[in-house]
């Protein structure tokens, strides 16, 4: 298929590093490998940071100035996708354009991630609530990274038009860096990786430093790879004599220093579901995180990783405590972590079920429309 995609809340080239540029990468990805034509219609960024009418209002006048340019240059070219796919939306970062080429092109328009936060009806953020809203109903089919999100979408949305779509990573730079490190560590060597700025991710840190102080009569180390504007008060949180600071790594780095450790531990507070745990389990590392939103979908409680409460120092440190003197758990987590991650993770699934994803966008669009039948999905003809 010809696929025309955006990412409304961050271009695939923007310079910040994070797990929502690498999720959309990895589609990308993912939908080349399996024979897909994509084409970037557009890196225009709908996300705002503070609300208010005025600043929606105006990104939601630029979004459709953009969708007009995007429409006089397929028609000069005589481009016509076969889908128009949009990546992650929400009341901060809404979508006008896919919407708006979809109805103009008459084509299948498909998002992957959405999430819902009824309490922004009203507010500061309702003029984007509403308008992401105004998407899913226009979606043909929308994929929900976890199930927390689905249940969320659930409310305005078909059975039919939502599907669960796992996410997924390119396993091969994490698998090789683990075949190339021999382990042979006397204390358990400890990895986190976060951002370091302000709200959650610095709540992380807290939650972390506080449940790792209860730990301080067991042998351990800590690496943290990691920057950003707080970089001074959570490196004041960490024992210094056990903590690294490795500060912000490329991503081409990162597989050997999973590698390099034995177990990551991460509190996720508020976070979607935590690209660092698939990367890490990839890694063979089993996970010491907290069950937010769609961790449970991807680390297996007692399995490939023990899960707390979100934001509970108590209970992540009960875990720590049970780990870090039992070397022989912490290799069977990471040995379980690895298969779960070969199994239900891999670039090559996220491929089939991204096909299976774009032919209900197609099925759907068919069955919404008057046509008789639905066309070829090359074939370039009105739906």
């Amino acid at each position: 298929m010809k696929i025309a995609f955006t990412a409304p809340m961050k271009p695939l080239d923007d310079p910040v590093p994070s797990g929502d540029r690498t999720m959309g990468r990895l589609i990308v990805q993912a939908l080349e490998l399996g024979g897909h034509e994509v084409r970037v219609a557009s890196r225009f960024r709908t996300w705002v940071k503070e609300g208010g009418d005025a600043a929606i209002l105006t990104r939601e006048t630029e979004g459709l100035s953009e969708a007009d340019r995007i429409t006089r240059e397929w028609e000069a070219e005589g481009y016509r996708p076969d889908v128009f796919l949009t990546y992650h939306l929400y009341h901060k970062a809404p979508d006008w354009i896919g919407p708006a080429l979809a109805d103009r092109f008459n084509l299948p328009y498909a998002i992957i991630e959405a999430s819902r936060a009824p309490k922004r009806q009203t507010g500061p953020w309702a003029l984007g609530f509403r308008a992401a809203d105004d998407a899913l109903a226009r979606a043909d089919v929308v994929g929900a990274l976890h199930h927390a999100d689905a249940e969320c979408l659930g409310a305005v949305l078909q059975r039919d038009r939502l599907k669960i779509l796992l996410p997924f990573l390119d396993t091969l730079p994490f698998e090789t860096a683990a075949d190339l490190v021999i382990k042979h560590h006397k204390a358990p060597k400890l990895l986190a990786a976060g951002m370091m700025r302000e709200g959650d991710k610095t709540r992380s840190y807290e939650v972390l430093a506080d449940a790792l102080s209860r730990c301080m009569d067991l042998d351990w180390s800590l690496t943290v790879i990691g920057d950003g504007p707080n970089r001074a008060y959570v490196e004041s949180l960490f024992p210094p004599e056990r903590t690294s600071f490795l500060g912000a790594l490329p991503p081409e780095q990162m597989p050997q220093h999973y590698a390099a450790h034995d177990l990551f531990v991460w509190p996720a507070i508020r976070e979607a579901f935590g690209f660092v745990f698939l990367e890490a389990q990839a890694s063979g590392l089993g996970v010491v995180a907290g069950s937010t939103f769609g961790v449970p979908d991807i680390v297996q409680d007692g399995k490939t990783g023990l899960l707390a409460p979100e934001g509970d120092a108590e209970a992540f440190a009960a875990h720590l405590r049970a780990l870090i003197p039992d070397p022989a758990r912490i290799e069977q987590l990471g040995e379980e972590a690895a298969r779960h991650i070969r199994f239900r993770h891999t670039l090559e699934m996220g491929c089939a079920r991204l096909n299976a994803f774009l032919e209900t966008a197609l099925d759907n669009r068919w069955q919404r429309s008057t046509a008789p039948r639905r066309p070829h999905q090359s074939s370039g003809q009105p739906l």
